[in-house]
């Protein structure tokens, strides 16, 4: 089941997927064509993250090359 997060800045797609390595959870960006497959341990580590972690990713707002 997709869900799609959107708001006047950015839509993402979220869905749950099933590999040959367990499950992950996809987010993808249709509008820039970007997509990532995480695992629970990535996921987990978002939490660890500052706001401060985010703010940097946020300094290149339409990912690399763009």
């Amino acid at each position: 089941m997709t869900t799609t997060i959107a708001n006047e800045f950015a839509v993402v797609t979220v869905d749950k997927v099933y590999t040959r390595n367990g499950e992950r959870l996809e987010i993808a960006s249709p509008r820039l064509g970007f997509r990532i497959q995480l695992d629970p341990l990535e996921l987990e580590s978002l939490s660890w993250q500052t706001k401060e972690s985010f703010s940097r990713l946020l300094q290149d707002p339409f990912g690399p090359g763009h």
